[in-house]
């Protein structure tokens, strides 16, 4: 019988082909009195998904079992045709159900470019929930990468989701335990679906510094990075409500819309074990993009999306700018112009440096504004990674600005940038921190032979979270282990070196 379906499914494939292919050559054929000529054919592809899922099932479904579960699909081209003038369309409805490899949306997006002429690419969505599959440095079929994969990847995939709604995907503390800012809105217990918890392996593979290590390493051994992306930050809110604020925060979904009981709501439910669940507590009032475009039009910002020139915040609207170059002063950071100089001799988050000049390190021009309505800067912050002759990675951190004129000492801002906030009142006050912070910083530690990558990370100074604006609003008690307070930031895409 299944058989029988089988051949029945194919012979109706065909004779539909051939049936519609015949048709718009009649149509071809029979133009309209006024010249027009119009055609259309349907035509029809089928494939079966094979692999391992997230839980690390095995997963084989033939084409049979994606038949007896389609519930829509269209493949089809028209044209339309006057003299010398046509215009032709070809359609192609892809979804998650007809493959879940990646490397399949990339050579979609390539067809598209080369069909249409037109430009594609694709935001890839925050991994810490992904058990270790966003930076997997084998490829969905468990093969290992090849440089052919990380260039697709690169070109079509060049922005990377750091901070959302569930949880920042920067760093972690397990992985860099000496950055005491790692811990930021973590959400880090389970896969997306609560159904496997998460192990320690599984991290590296999540957050994006090591995956930016990694990138350098498998640069060196394919000849092609991976893992070349910018940083953006979305809200990924299913609302309609695109808030960020801590003050005004409207929730992910709407179960998690303001209520006195929404911190206690669960947001995904585990089907295996409740230490699994997500809850509303755990989400952060986050993320936005920024976008350093020359105009104010889709397809400037569009540009600027694909040469990376772009960052991320976790809520606030802070402003950031980074040029890095070999030949800068330090009194520039401080001119009028800036930027001109920073475009005229350098390259902006997302460039490249390369070839150092014999005795020169790379030099980075900073400038970071605050929020006009929200918190001041603690200070800003470059962050390093490289690869050294043997092959491992490193990664260290720059205080390169203080506020309330701190002073740096290895490495760090001296002390403690301190906290007003009153979380009973939900309140701060603007009376440490500056608004405005700049910085001219030569990497003391460069070595020309080895390949690295810098960004800049902006903090805000502590500022109640949203959890303590509705524990005032509604007059509630929160538990202990609600985090009351925050610190919102920023991240610039980063500036690569090679050598």
């Amino acid at each position: 019988m299944k058989s029988l379906v089988r051949n029945s499914i194919w012979i109706a494939a065909i004779l539909v082909w051939v049936f519609c292919s015949a048709g718009i050559l009649y149509a071809e054929e029979s133009a309209r009195d006024d010249g027009w000529k119009f055609g259309a054919e349907l035509y029809f592809w089928g494939a079966s998904i094979g692999g391992k899922s997230a839980s690390g099932s095995d997963v084989d479904i033939d084409l049979d079992d994606i038949f007896d579960s389609l519930e829509f699909a269209f493949m089809g081209a028209a044209v339309v045709s006057k003299g010398k003038w046509s215009l032709f369309a070809d359609v192609l409805y892809l979804s998650s159900f007809d493959s879940q490899n990646p490397e399949d949306l990339w050579d979609y997006m390539a067809a598209y470019e080369k069909k249409t002429g037109g430009r594609i690419l694709a935001l890839a969505h925050n991994g810490n929930l992904s058990n270790g599959i966003m930076f997997d440095t084998k490829t969905y079929e468990g093969n290992p990468l090849t440089k052919t994969y990380a260039e697709m990847r690169s070109r079509y995939e060049p922005l990377y989701e750091v901070t959302q709604a569930k949880g920042t995907g920067e760093a972690h503390p397990a992985l860099s335990p000496d950055d005491e800012f790692a811990g930021q809105e973590l959400l880090d217990a389970s896969n997306i679906m609560g159904r496997v918890p998460k192990t320690p392996e599984m991290l590296p593979k999540e957050y994006a510094r090591p995956a930016l290590m990694e990138g350098l390493r498998q640069e060196e051994k394919l000849g092609a990075n991976p893992f070349k992306f910018g940083m953006v930050g979305s809200t990924d809110n299913h609302t309609g409500l695109p808030t960020t604020r801590e003050d005004n925060w409207f929730g992910k979904l709407s179960h998690v819309e303001p209520s006195p009981e929404r911190y206690e709501h669960v947001m995904v439910k585990s089907p295996v074990d409740p230490s699994l669940a997500m809850y509303a507590k755990q989400l952060s009032a986050a993320g936005l993009a920024g976008v350093w475009s020359r105009e104010n039009t889709r397809e400037s910002i569009w540009d600027a999306m694909k040469r990376r020139e772009v960052y991320a915040t976790t809520g606030s609207r802070i402003t950031v700018r980074v040029f890095a170059g070999w030949d800068f002063k330090a009194d520039e950071v401080e001119t009028q112009n800036f930027a001109r100089q920073g475009y005229k001799r350098g390259v902006p988050m997302g460039g490249d440096l390369s070839n150092a000049p014999s005795g020169e390190a790379p030099k980075f021009m900073i400038r970071a504004l605050r929020d006009p309505d929200n918190a001041n800067l603690d200070r800003v912050q470059v962050i390093k990674g490289w690869l050294d002759k043997k092959g491992k990675t490193h990664e260290r951190i720059y205080d390169v600005a203080c506020s309330d004129n701190r002073s740096i000492k290895n490495r760090r801002c001296n002390k403690a940038v301190g906290s007003t906030v009153n979380v009973a009142d939900a309140s701060y006050t603007n009376t440490i921190g500056d608004p405005l912070l700049t910085a001219y910083w030569k990497d003391p530690d460069f070595d020309p032979k080895q390949k690295a990558f810098y960004y800049v990370r902006v903090l805000e100074i502590p500022k109640p979270r949203w959890t303590a604006y509705d524990a005032k609003f509604f007059g509630i008690k929160m538990p202990k282990d609600v985090a009351m307070t925050v610190q919102d930031r920023a991240y610039t895409s980063p500036i690569w070196y090679t050598p």
